[in-house]
Formats: structure tokens, C-alpha cells, sequence
């Protein structure tokens, strides 16, 4: 094969591996409950979420967050000062969508 051949076949698969990657990176971040999609929130969108998070329960410290959690856009876990742990469910507007007790017991959002 000639070289200019080569790199035209090498360039093709390369754009079709970006191509199917980008489409399963866009999937996923859709919130379809796979795992791989459960990044950290990161950025500014890590101090918006936390900080109404914090406001929904009222303080604590977030220990954990999550982008494309099963449950909603965003997830972020708060340890209030008592130990308890609440995970709060955002939208992707930074809405509460509910939030969920270490029990695993479903609080609307405004039931505090």
C-alpha cells in the first residue's frame, strides 16, 4: 500500500473511534444509570450545586457529588454536623428535585 493510502485508512478509523466515543460519552451523560457517567461535579458547577445543597439542608459539608446519577442531573452528598447523611437530587437548572435520607427514604423537595 502506499503511504498516502495508509494514512488516509489510519485517519478514517481514527475519526470513527472520536466519533463513536463522543456519542457514548453524550449518552451517558444523560443520566441513563450507567455507571461510567457518575463523575464528580466539577467547576463552577460544583460551587453552584453544593452551595444549594447546603442551603437545603440547612449546612453541613458536601462529601460527596455526582454528574448523571440515576436519580437526577446532579447528586450531592451532604454530612450534616449530627452525622446523618442526605444526598439532595438537582435538575439541571440547580432545582431541588428531592432528596434522599442514609435510609434511603424519598423527601420531596420543602418537606423539612
Amino acid at each position: 500500500m502506499q503511504r498516502r493510502t495508509k494514512t488516509i485508512i489510519a485517519a478514517a478509523a481514527l475519526s470513527t473511534a472520536v466519533v463513536a466515543g463522543a456519542g457514548i460519552t453524550a449518552a451517558n451523560h444523560e443520566g441513563n444509570g450507567v455507571d461510567d457517567a457518575e463523575a464528580p461535579i466539577a467547576g463552577p458547577e460544583l460551587d453552584q450545586a453544593s452551595a444549594v445543597a447546603l442551603a437545603h439542608t440547612g449546612g453541613g459539608r458536601v462529601t460527596g457529588t455526582e454528574i448523571g446519577d440515576e436519580d437526577s442531573f446532579y447528586e450531592v452528598e451532604v454530612t450534616r454536623d449530627d452525622g446523618s447523611q442526605v444526598d439532595v437530587q438537582l435538575d439541571e437548572q440547580f432545582n431541588v428535585v428531592f432528596d434522599k435520607a442514609d435510609d434511603d427514604a424519598i423527601e420531596p423537595a420543602g418537606e423539612h
